[in-house]
This record gives C-alpha cells, structure tokens and sequence, in this order.
C-alpha cells in the first residue's frame, strides 16, 4: 500500500513562545505568548486545540455520513488542551466537548467515538496524552 499525501501544512516559526508564526502561504500569521501571559499573541496550545476541534467535526462529519446522518449546522467541539507540568516535567492533556444538537445522546456517543477512532489529530495522541471525549 503506498502512502498519498494529501496536504502539507508549512510553517516557519521564530523565537519560540515569544515569536510568530507564519504559513507557506500566508494565510497563517500569528504571533505567540506563553499561555496565560498578557502578551497579544496565541500560544501552540490553543492552535492546537483549534486544530484539533476543526478536525474532528470533519471526521464526526465522516462518521454521520456513514450512517445516512446529517450533522447540525450548529454542531461545535469546545477543546481544551492543558500545558501541565508533574515534577518538572511537562505534558498536555486534552478535552473535546462534542455539542450535537437535536442528535439522541446514544447517537451522539456512537459518532464521537467512530470520530475519535478517525480524527488524525486524536490519532496522533492516541497513548501519548490524556483525552476525555464528552457530549455537551
């Protein structure tokens, strides 16, 4: 089986957390501040999280297409990515609030786990950090 790469996401970053970021393209130009600081900038974790949420309404998408479902137009995933430390050591961990209005809950669970199964962001993290999957 061969590999098809279907996008290639470039950035050029500088100076860390108190730096910019900017995309190939130039549809990304961001600048950064440490989370929880009074800088004017985001932080990689609320990219992150941003990333993350846009990607699973797609594979929730993906999911509710596979079963003749259509999703709400006011679907949303509130992500919460926590910068932890433990000893010194740092690490994230992760919520996704799935909100699938109008949607039975039982549903609802079965397309945010086939979602979770599928995002490549929650695939990415799969053992490497906590994630807590909820429905709003």
């Amino acid at each position: 089986m061969s590999t098809k790469v279907l996008y290639t996401g470039r950035t050029h970053t500088t100076g860390g957390r108190d730096g910019a970021a900017r995309s190939a393209d130039g549809r990304l130009d961001v600048t950064l501040s440490p989370p929880g600081s009074s800088g004017a900038g985001t932080n990689p974790e609320q990219l992150f999280a941003a990333g993350w949420s846009a990607c699973f309404i797609g594979a929730l998408g993906h999911a509710a297409g596979a079963r003749k479902l259509r999703l709400p137009a006011d679907t949303a995933v509130d992500a919460e990515v926590d910068l932890a430390n433990t000893d010194g050591a740092y690490f994230l961990q992760a919520r996704l609030n799935v909100s699938l209005p109008g949607i039975e809950r039982e549903v609802a669970e079965a397309l945010v786990e086939a979602a979770h199964q599928t995002c490549p962001y929650s695939k990415a993290t799969r053992g490497n950090i906590d994630v807590v999957t909820t429905i709003a």
